[in-house]
């Protein structure tokens, strides 16, 4: 019995991933608030009923989205901020970590561009649900940094929103190149020019930083 309820349970984890994957393809030519459950089940091979047995609504959905594309970042981004090294090394190892996952993750990354803002609230509020966890934590990351020695909490904080919404536009601006590629191919020379100006732009936030309290 144990073993027939085990296998129900996999094929239900296997219909419900394959409902999110299809979903996220279908999601690169349109955004969430004009994407219908019959476009998804008919691209999975279910019948629309079967939606329900997974997901309340697109909207549901799409909050799952949400966490398969942000919810395992959590480390990554701790990473990109550690004390380790100097100010222009964590930049460096920011821009790469970046990089490299947007190399990985084209469709999520432009999933959570697009639907940022988008038209569909719970989406919305899930993904500034995460961006809030991820400014916590880059501000737990900064707080062992001896600069902060005479920060203020509020400070701390308004800095970490801040590398997080700068981490979202280098993500963005490696997505840009690589959609703007021939065969999503970019080039070095293009991947170079990105990696310089994300850099610099982190730079401008890390020179701020420095003289805040001037």
């Amino acid at each position: 019995m144990s073993h027939t309820l085990g296998i129900r349970q996999a094929q239900k984890q296997k219909t419900r991933q394959a409902l999110l994957d299809a979903a996220l393809g279908l999601l690169e030519e349109q955004s969430l608030s004009s994407l219908g459950l019959r476009e998804v089940t008919r691209a999975v091979g279910v019948a629309p009923t079967a939606f329900y047995r997974h997901f309340r609504s697109t909207a549901d959905l799409g909050v799952a989205l949400v966490e398969e594309a942000l919810g395992g970042l959590h480390p990554m981004i701790r990473t990109t901020v550690t004390a380790a090294g100097s100010s222009d090394e964590r930049i460096a190892r920011a821009v790469e970590l970046i990089a490299r996952h947007v190399d990985a993750y084209p469709a999520h990354v432009r999933f959570i561009a697009r639907e940022r803002h988008g038209g569909v609230q719970p989406v919305r509020a899930a993904i500034r649900d995460q961006l809030a966890r991820f400014a916590e934590e880059v501000k737990a990351e900064l707080v062992k940094d001896r600069e902060a020695k005479d920060w203020s909490d509020d400070d701390l904080l308004m800095l970490s929103h801040l590398y997080v919404d700068q981490m979202l536009v280098t993500a963005s601006l490696f997505l840009e190149a690589q959609e703007a590629a021939e065969g999503g191919e970019v080039s070095t020379e293009e991947r170079e020019r990105v990696t310089r100006l994300a850099t610099r732009q982190m730079r401008l936030i890390s020179i701020g930083r420095h003289h805040w309290l001037d």
